[in-house]
């Protein structure tokens, strides 16, 4: 347990946040304040308030839970003040504007889902995992203006298995995160800290993936097709056309093998399998949904439409 009386502010909205905050409370650490975002309305027919994953723990904590719409009105900003954080830990929230993150005079720190400056951006593991990378991590840096371009303090890397999906490499890095969020902070408690500027020269993007980016292109190799659906599987998702409407797909096996069908080709026999023809080979959908309908294996999917 830390005997420091170091005052944290801990801000962050999803699961991924959540074992860093756990860690940090377990190993007793004075968390004075947690941001996360506001309740919404939600669940069949909007009729459940929903609370993000962090204010769920942070409640079970009793820890002081702030839920701003503004960042920048004046109300939080004295709220946020009058908490006298030394420290601000970021783990998936939002942008904050300078006068929140210039705030503790030990700086506010920001955990990012890559070894920076690889992947900055919004989606870097999903990224990771498309790009067919064999190992990612994560990176603690403290923040500045420009979008995850601070100095680092402390990286991490996981491997990336050629079966991992966006969501289980989420898992085994969320986990990670933690162990380097309990290590940056520590190394800033004892004044270890020795900062890294990061390299211009190596820096890649890791942009925003928006729906109309999902649609599945079978004019590719089916190696690339493969890294495709598993680097956005099980969110935001691949999809595919299938008679005349959209089928999301969340898991497919690729077998190489050559062949005289056209790119796109579907052959089915509307019992087990379902393939799709790309360049040098086809890939077997096995995990898929067709809108209005739940997630199913195929075989299930194809008995449903007969």
């Amino acid at each position: 347990m830390s005997d420091a009386k170091i005052r944290i502010v801990f801000m962050g909205t999803p699961d991924f946040a959540v074992p860093s905050l756990k860690i940090l409370v377990e190993n007793g650490y004075n968390i004075v304040g947690v941001i996360t975002s506001t309740d919404k309305m939600g669940g069949r027919g909007g009729k459940t308030l929903l609370q993000s994953a962090v204010k769920k723990y942070a409640l079970t904590q009793d820890l002081k839970i702030l839920q701003p719409k503004n960042l920048k009105s004046k109300k939080f900003v004295e709220e946020l003040r009058s908490l006298k954080a030394d420290l601000q830990i970021i783990i998936a929230f939002r942008m904050l504007p300078v006068v929140v993150w210039d705030m503790p005079p030990l700086g506010t720190y920001n955990l990012h889902g890559s070894i920076l400056p690889s992947y900055r951006g919004a989606a870097p593991l999903n990224w990771a995992v498309i790009n067919g990378e064999e190992e990612t991590g994560v990176t603690s840096f403290k923040l500045k203006h420009e979008i995850d371009t601070g100095d680092t303090l402390i990286s991490r890397t996981i491997k990336i298995e050629k079966t991992d999906t966006a969501g289980s490499l989420h898992d085994k890095m969320m986990v990670l995160a933690g162990e380097v969020i309990l290590n940056t902070v520590k190394t800033i408690e004892a004044g270890d800290i020795v900062l890294q500027t990061q390299d211009e020269s190596k820096v890649s993007k890791a942009p925003k993936i928006f729906h109309k980016d999902c649609s599945i292109d079978f004019d590719n190799n089916g190696d690339k097709i493969y890294n495709f659906i598993r680097g956005l599987s099980p969110y935001p998702t691949s999809w595919m056309t299938f008679r005349g409407k959209k089928l999301k797909v969340f898991w497919a096996d690729f077998i190489f093998t050559d062949h005289t069908e056209e790119v796109s080709t579907i052959i089915t026999d509307d019992k087990s399998y379902l393939h799709v023809y790309c360049k040098n080979g086809y890939l077997s959908l096995l995990d898929v949904q067709w809108e209005g309908r739940r997630r199913m294996e195929v075989a299930q999917f194809l008995n449903g439409l007969n």
